[in-house]
């Protein structure tokens, strides 16, 4: 007898969650998301304004956007993702529903029940898509693991104490616990 075909979600299924849920989709399977806590609501601001401050005083054209806001990372309506911090340098990407396409650098700030989708799920999906550089800030252990996917891989861990360098703006560097001061 075989076995029960699981239910394949699309974008649809996103628009019509009741009001004040979210959900993600990736290759159809769909993952409801959490309210976030103080802490990653406060890493989410002060890393933005960071990022944003930078661009913005260099004269640079990418733009960033904090959660709540749509990727659509593949021309589906299978992959529907919303991370933390998208940061977008190619404005043909941007529409009035958010981004289609991978944006070049996502930053997603860990909560206890999203650890294996930031750290597997995710990543492989980020990298396949073709996002640049994807940071996984976790507060519970104070790491912040920084991946390069473009030339050659990289994949470095740091605290929160460390001074961490963007691949993608070369002159950016970022002290976590400098910056929740």
């Amino acid at each position: 007898m075989p076995l029960p075909k699981e239910k394949l979600y699309t974008i649809e299924d996103i628009y019509a969650l009741p009001d004040g849920e979210r959900g993600e989709l990736i290759d159809g399977k769909l993952y409801m998301m959490a309210p976030p806590s103080r802490i990653h609501q406060k890493i989410l601001q002060e890393l933005s304004r960071v990022i944003g401050n930078h661009i913005s005083g260099k004269g640079g054209s990418c733009e960033v956007y904090p959660a709540p806001f749509a990727v659509f990372l593949n021309e589906d309506d299978k992959n529907y993702v919303e991370p933390d911090i998208s940061v977008i340098c190619d404005k043909n990407k941007l529409t009035d529903k958010g981004c289609s396409g991978a944006p070049d650098w996502i930053i997603e700030i860990v909560s206890p029940s999203s650890q294996r989708m930031d750290y597997l799920t995710k990543l492989l999906k980020y990298r396949t898509a073709g996002v640049k550089e994807y940071w996984i800030v976790n507060p519970m252990k104070e790491t912040v693991q920084v991946y390069s996917f473009e030339g050659t891989e990289d994949s470095t861990q740091y605290s929160f104490s460390d001074l961490i360098g963007s691949k993608i703006f070369k002159d950016l560097i970022i002290c976590i616990t400098d910056m929740l001061k």
